[in-house]
């Protein structure tokens, strides 16, 4: 059993479209969507009707959330994030943002392996961070609560894979707006094969241009565009 699991895709269907054609080579049994299929891209639209039409397993994430329930992005704040939810808020259609509102918060499925669990931020908290890095005794309590061989989270925007106890834990990066230094679009394939799950992290190459043009005519913040093509902030 070959599962891809994608997150962060921030309305990017320039790089959207092209991990599709990716994982078609890849030959995987499921695709799931761990959350925020909008903000910082130009394309929200495409990209939730790309997912919608995939039939794509998909959870809420914290972009996601604040734009379909109205959380931040009003007048009195002005960061990044905030102008485009603001602005995805606006050119995304009631069925669009309907959508995203049913979005459960999370998932789980079984596998030869063992139980897989997958949510954006923490299991019951889109908008909160689970620390990939907390001490060990940590992330064993937490897979032991969620009685998960592989738990995949996302929001880092920075691929990551560690092995506590029985447990894998994966970030998968970012489909539209990685940030480890290197552009491009992530994806994690995890084979659920054997004694133990195996995690391989992938770089797709796609139209970086095409992204950042898109950001440029939409009139959002440049900063956006320079991340896209450098793969880092600042």
């Amino acid at each position: 059993m070959r599962l891809a699991f994608i997150s962060d895709l921030h309305g990017n269907i320039q790089a959207l479209t092209t991990v599709k054609r990716f994982l078609a080579e890849q030959i995987v049994n499921q695709v799931i969507v761990v959350g925020d299929l909008v903000g910082y891209g130009a394309s929200p639209g495409p990209v939730i009707d790309f997912v919608r039409r995939e039939g794509w397993v998909t959870g809420l994430g914290s972009s996601d959330m604040r734009v379909a329930l109205e959380l931040g992005g009003g007048a009195e704040r002005h960061g990044v994030a905030d102008q485009v939810l603001g602005w995805t808020r606006k050119v995304l259609s009631p069925d669009q943002l309907e959508f995203l509102r049913r979005l459960p918060p999370g998932g789980r499925l079984m596998t030869p392996v063992g139980r897989v669990r997958f949510f954006h931020g923490s299991p019951h908290a889109p908008d909160q961070r689970l620390d990939l890095m907390a001490p060990e005794r940590e992330l064993e309590e937490l897979a032991e609560t969620l009685g998960a061989r592989v738990v995949v989270v996302g929001g880092s925007h920075v691929p990551f894979v560690r092995t506590v106890g029985d447990t894998t834990f994966v970030d998968p990066g970012s489909v539209g707006l990685s940030l480890n230094h290197e552009p491009g679009a992530d994806v994690a394939v995890v084979d659920c094969v054997g004694r133990k799950p195996r995690v391989t992290l992938h770089k797709v190459s796609y139209d970086y241009a095409s992204s950042a043009f898109d950001i440029m005519a939409w009139n959002l913040p440049p900063v956006i565009a320079d991340v896209i093509r450098t793969g880092k902030m600042g």
